[in-house]
């Protein structure tokens, strides 16, 4: 049974098989967790992401979908980009599908590549605007249901590596939340 885990941290700390980026469609890195996984990660990832655009997403990477990379520099064996949507009130029910599909898609491509452990940032709830507690429920409740299928039975952890007291309290109470309707 995978183990989903939060801590409150610096992903680009994480020693695990893959790191997920919150990547913006460029693929050539930005801001936020984007910027810090490129910087610390080093010229191997976005030599790589160079590549993919000029391969097969020549006009970005599409929102909901994940790639995957080397990890370049990062204590980990692999950096999964995935395109999380912008928040916006009045279409969210299209875009909490898309930010589910970011975890759906990072966790197939993870697993394809033999990954047993893997970390998320919280996708979208930065700078896309995506609010907290929100986020939380999407991420948590997809991760647990793609965890418990049986594509994912080598997957040992999942951690969800969180940049602030107020992310890491978003996804405590909804965790616990969840698991009190569950266990």
């Amino acid at each position: 049974m995978t183990q989903i885990t939060l801590v409150q941290g610096d992903i680009t700390e994480q020693q695990v098989d893959a790191v997920v980026n919150a990547a913006n469609s460029s693929l050539l890195g930005g801001g936020g967790v984007d910027g810090a996984i490129h910087r610390r990660g080093g010229p191997e990832i976005l030599a790589e992401c160079r590549r993919l655009r000029a391969s097969h997403y020549g006009k970005g990477l599409p929102t909901g979908r994940a790639v995957a990379t080397t990890a370049g520099r990062l204590p980990a064996r692999w950096v999964v980009h995935t395109v999380g949507p912008v928040y916006r009130a009045e279409d969210r029910p299209r875009r909490a599908e898309l930010l589910a599909s970011c975890y759906r898609e990072s966790l197939r491509v993870a697993v394809g590549l033999g990954a047993r452990t893997v970390a998320f940032p919280a996708i979208s709830a930065g700078i896309f605007g995506w609010p907290l507690e929100d986020a939380a429920r999407i991420a948590l409740e997809t991760t647990a249901g793609e965890t418990a299928a049986a594509e994912a039975p080598d997957l040992d952890e999942v951690r969800f590596v969180l940049f602030g007291t107020d992310a890491y309290a978003a996804f405590e109470r909804v965790r616990d939340e969840v698991e009190g309707r569950t266990g």
